[in-house]
C-alpha cells in the first residue's frame, strides 16, 4: 500500500477516533540527539487519555522519520536534548505526512531548539513557525488551558511557549519550548514533580492528542 492510502485511511478513521483503536508514536531521528529520552512519557499520556477521555489507544510505537510506517499514526511525539538531522528522504516523508493529515508534537527537552528549527525550515521552507494564540482550539479541547503551557521545569527562566506550523488553516505541528511538557508526563518518581504540575502537563497532552484526531473543540468525556 502506498503512502497516500495510509494518509487518507487515518484521516477517515479520525472522524471516529474515540471509538477506533490507534497508537501514539515516538519519532526516531538521526544526528545524535536523544530521541529516546523520557521513555515513560507517551505511554503515560496514552494511559491518561484512556482513563479520562475514553480513548482506545494501543501500545506506544517507535517510528523512524523516513519510514512509510509514519503514516500509520495520527499523533507522533518528538523530543530530545541535542542535534537533529533529517536527510532529504526524511524531509520529504515528514512533509507528506503532515500535509496529508498527520500531526507532530515536538517538545524541546532543553538543548534541541537551534537544531530542530533549522530542520523544520528545510522541511517547510515556505512556512513560518509562529506562536499559537491561547484562544486556538488546541488549548481548548476537553481541557481549557487558558494561560498556555505549564512550566514543568526551569532552565533559562523564560516563559513556556507553544509554536506551530499551519497548513490551510490547520495546525499540523505543535512545538513546546521552555516547558518540558514531556517531563511532566513521566512517571512521578523520575523527576519528583508536584502532582498538580503533572496533571496540568497531562491535560495539555490530552488536548494535543484530541486536536490531532479531530482538529476542533470536542465535548469532554470524563
Amino acid at each position: 500500500m502506498n503512502k497516500i492510502f495510509f494518509v487518507f485511511a487515518f484521516i477517515s478513521a479520525s472522524l471516529f477516533a474515540q471509538d477506533e483503536s490507534f497508537s501514539l508514536a515516538v519519532l526516531q531521528y538521526k544526528g545524535g540527539g536523544d530521541w529516546y529520552s523520557n521513555p515513560t512519557s507517551v505511554p503515560n499520556l496514552a494511559d491518561f487519555c484512556r482513563e479520562n477521555l475514553n480513548m482506545s489507544i494501543g501500545e506506544t510505537k517507535y517510528v523512524e522519520v523516513g519510514s512509510p510506517d509514519l503514516f500509520n499514526y495520527p499523533f507522533v511525539h518528538m523530543t530530545g536534548h541535542g542535534n537533529v538531522v533529517f536527510n532529504s528522504s526524511d524531509r520529504d516523508n515528514l512533509r507528506l505526512y503532515l500535509l496529508g493529515g498527520g500531526f507532530l508534537h515536538i517538545d524541546d527537552n532543553y538543548g534541541m531548539d537551534v537544531f530542530v528549527r533549522n530542520q523544520l525550515e528545510q522541511v517547510f521552507p515556505d512556512k513560518e513557525i509562529v506562536e499559537v494564540p491561547f484562544d486556538h482550539p488546541v488549548y481548548h479541547q476537553s481541557y481549557d488551558v487558558n494561560e498556555g503551557l505549564p512550566k514543568v521545569h526551569e532552565h533559562d527562566g523564560a516563559a513556556p511557549r507553544g509554536y506551530g506550523i499551519f497548513h490551510e488553516g490547520r495546525l499540523i505541528l505543535f512545538y513546546s519550548v521552555e516547558s518540558d511538557l514531556g517531563d511532566g508526563w513521566e512517571d512521578p518518581s523520575v523527576h519528583n514533580d508536584p502532582e498538580d504540575i503533572r496533571q496540568e502537563a497531562l491535560r495539555m497532552g490530552a488536548n494535543l492528542v484530541q486536536y490531532a484526531l479531530l482538529g476542533e473543540k470536542t465535548e469532554s468525556t470524563p
